[in-house]
């Protein structure tokens, strides 16, 4: 298995784990192609009826990886669009996978990492965990990700969320719709996520393989690749903005941007 990667298998049931947990499994251009092949390969496994997916040491995610960010800062926007067409076809992959999926959420969930919540079918973290969708902070916007966040928070509570910045914890996230359940330890999330995955199994295995394909038929009929390549296009113009220039620099300067001075 890929190093950042690691994939479990439990007679049906997929495992699938980020696997750098001295980053908080952090993404990065590889990870993204690594998680987006693998999630590929588990959709056209005829063997897998349900897909976990977790994360490995004291986070879920905690979003972009510190030096891919540096990168991206460095980037002509050209480059900028085409990495995020990249994060693009990844939450889109989850999203539209051919089998049940299962966010199992604790410690940090951030940024992408909360993009990857809200693709799952079903989420469920512990009650220690934390949520941010945290890019206003930098000058961005979590435009890739938007479609599946707004899917599951609705446009009300995504305004707030996406102007601010601000982290929430595992009771507002279930209050406004990003996980189903929250559960006070991992031994309780663990069985929680035995749960479900037992229910699933007692399902019809292409009911429950397809019941997502209708309700994004029904919720959601608009071009999937047209919104792709709007949302790309917007975050890469962000990123080489002024403003998005200064923000990253300020972050990565472990400073405050120019506009909080006020």
């Amino acid at each position: 298995m890929r190093d950042s990667l690691q994939l479990l298998r439990e007679g049906a049931l997929a495992r699938l784990r980020l696997a750098r947990p001295q980053l908080h499994n952090a993404f990065d251009a590889a990870l993204i192609a690594d998680l987006t092949e693998t999630l590929a390969e588990v959709g056209a496994d005829a063997s897998v009826r349900v897909l976990v997916l977790e994360g490995e040491g004291a986070s879920f995610s905690a979003g972009a990886d510190l030096n891919w960010m540096r990168g991206m800062a460095a980037a002509s926007e050209e480059d900028n669009r085409a990495d995020s067409l990249n994060l693009a076809r990844l939450m889109r992959t989850l999203d539209e996978l051919p089998k049940p999926t299962i966010a199992r959420v604790h410690g940090a969930a951030f940024g992408g990492g909360v993009g990857l919540v809200a693709c799952c079918d079903i989420a469920i973290a512990t009650a220690n965990a934390t949520f941010g969708l945290t890019e206003a902070r930098l000058g961005l916007l979590p435009a890739v990700i938007s479609p599946y966040v707004i899917a599951a928070i609705g446009p009300r509570q995504a305004r707030r969320w996406f102007a601010t910045a601000e982290r929430f914890d595992a009771t507002e996230a279930h209050r406004i719709g990003l996980v189903h359940q929250v559960v006070a330890d991992e031994i309780a999330l663990d069985h929680a996520v035995r749960q479900q995955v037992e229910l699933l199994m007692q399902a019809g295995p292409v009911a429950a393989s397809t019941a997502k394909a209708l309700v994004r038929r029904i919720a959601n009929p608009h071009a999937a690749h047209t919104l792709d390549t709007e949302n790309a296009a917007l975050i890469a113009g962000l990123r080489v903005s002024p403003e998005g220039q200064e923000g990253l620099a300020a972050f990565l300067d472990k400073r405050k941007p120019a506009w909080t001075q006020h």
